[in-house]
């Protein structure tokens, strides 16, 4: 009896996802930032957990396709590269794509595969993708070293435009956030999101300027062209460290209006699916 009274009177706590759509948990997540903290750094320690050349992978893979680019894009194709030597041109394009590709792909699939832990103990969900994005920095600071080494080896000097690269870099973070907070909800949604990633990212980097300057899209489909968010970024990462060129101040307004719009409707539907997310898993 003693019992079934003291269970009676203990309060009942219920968790659910907020109801309105602009009440998105920001603050949230600022008190749970120690668990961002530990989701980060897991992510980066199971990254290179067991593998045989570690760090050297983030070089190996923007190096190895400079190198493909260069011959056959570049040697074969010739393809023009705004003045620029061609590793110094195909280099600074892949180090922000790769960047871009990794956490996009990690932040759809990591609700899904943090499961067990979604169904055992709560927190903010926004956490998850966030992770998968600034866990990406690691890779992409490493990456970014070997790139200013090229780019200082070729006898190119960055001037006063190198002030833009972390706004640039931020664009590229919140681009692979908005992305990603759509595709991981729908992943958990539907299984079936993983299989069209490979596909989605090889269409998403033609439709960038990686392999190819930008300059090449008809004027009249400029604007069209520069809603991509990566368009700006790529450009302006080669403008940035390089000097060469016309800063690409169109492009960057078209992808950070449409980075903006991808981010806030991301966080919205993430925010409007947590709940159905979270009994799928």
């Amino acid at each position: 009896m003693g019992v079934e009274t003291a269970a009676a009177a203990a309060p009942l706590y219920r968790i659910e996802p907020p109801r309105g759509w602009l009440e998105v948990r920001l603050r949230e997540v600022w008190e749970y930032r120690e668990l961002l903290y530990f989701f980060v750094w897991r992510d980066v320690k199971i990254r290179y957990k067991q593998t045989v050349i570690g760090v050297a992978w983030v070089v190996l893979q923007p190096l190895l396709t400079m190198v493909v680019f260069t011959l056959f894009f570049g040697h074969l194709a010739k393809l023009p590269s705004q003045g620029l030597p061609y590793p110094v041109f195909y280099f600074a394009a892949l180090v922000p794509w790769t960047y871009f590709s990794t956490a996009l792909l990690s932040a759809t699939s990591i609700v899904v595969e943090n499961q067990r832990v979604i169904t055992k103990v709560y927190f903010p969900r926004l956490i998850l993708p966030m992770s998968a994005v600034l866990s990406g920095l690691v890779d992409f600071s490493i990456g970014f070293l070997i790139l200013v080494g090229v780019t200082l080896g070729y006898g190119l000097r960055p001037g006063f435009a190198a002030l833009y690269l972390p706004l640039l870099l931020l664009l590229a973070v919140a681009t692979a956030l908005g992305v990603g907070l759509w595709l991981s909800a729908l992943n958990a949604l539907y299984r079936d999101v993983r299989y069209v990633m490979p596909f989605l990212m090889q269409f998403w980097m033609l439709a960038s300027p990686v392999a190819y300057p930008g300059n090449l899209v008809p004027q009249r489909w400029r604007w069209l062209y520069g809603l991509n968010p990566m368009t700006g970024v790529i450009e302006g990462f080669r403008w940035a460290l390089t000097g060469h060129g016309q800063p690409p101040s169109a492009l960057l307004l078209a992808s950070a209006g449409m980075v903006l719009v991808v981010l806030v409707g991301g966080l919205l539907f993430f925010q409007r699916m947590e709940g159905t997310v979270a009994d799928l898993v």
